[in-house]
């Protein structure tokens, strides 16, 4: 679909893209957080299984998240990659208040004077080439749409 004054008007004024962004963006931090848990009890492995696994479970959370922007909302490129970008800064966000809060009530001199850095650098580090990644596979998504039509 072509990218027109008026396609950008419906889709500044439709907010059907934030409710699904603020489940995703929770989902990335429960992920983690319990993926890790499950990793530290398990049977040490110099290959962390749980890690990996839930890489991939937020790998598909943002997939899907994206197919979601593109199929069912009908979102241009920018906004989808915009959309799924906000989502994963978000979860960075509320993952590095997890650790600072974590941080503070396991034992204060565990804690890095740096913790509350991450504030600021989780989302940027995570956002940004989350931009990246959905605007390029936004691109192939919307070549491989065209060529079945």
């Amino acid at each position: 679909m072509p990218v027109t004054t008026d396609t950008l008007a419906r889709e500044a004024t439709n907010p059907r893209w934030v409710p699904v962004a603020l489940f995703i963006a929770i989902v990335y931090p429960l992920v983690g957080v319990a993926f890790a848990a499950l990793d530290k009890v398990s049977t040490p492995a110099p290959i962390h299984l749980w890690r990996l696994a839930a890489w991939l479970v937020s790998a598909a959370a943002f997939g899907a998240h994206l197919a979601y922007e593109h199929l069912r909302l009908r979102a241009s490129n920018i906004r989808a990659a915009l959309h799924t970008s906000i989502a994963v800064g978000a979860g960075a966000f509320v993952l590095a208040v997890w650790v600072n809060v974590h941080g503070r009530s396991v034992a204060a001199s565990h804690q890095s004077p740096l913790a509350p850095l991450a504030l600021i650098l989780f989302p940027l580090l995570t956002a940004v080439p989350a931009f990246l990644v959905a605007l390029l596979a936004g691109a192939v998504l919307i070549k491989m749409r065209r060529q079945r039509q």
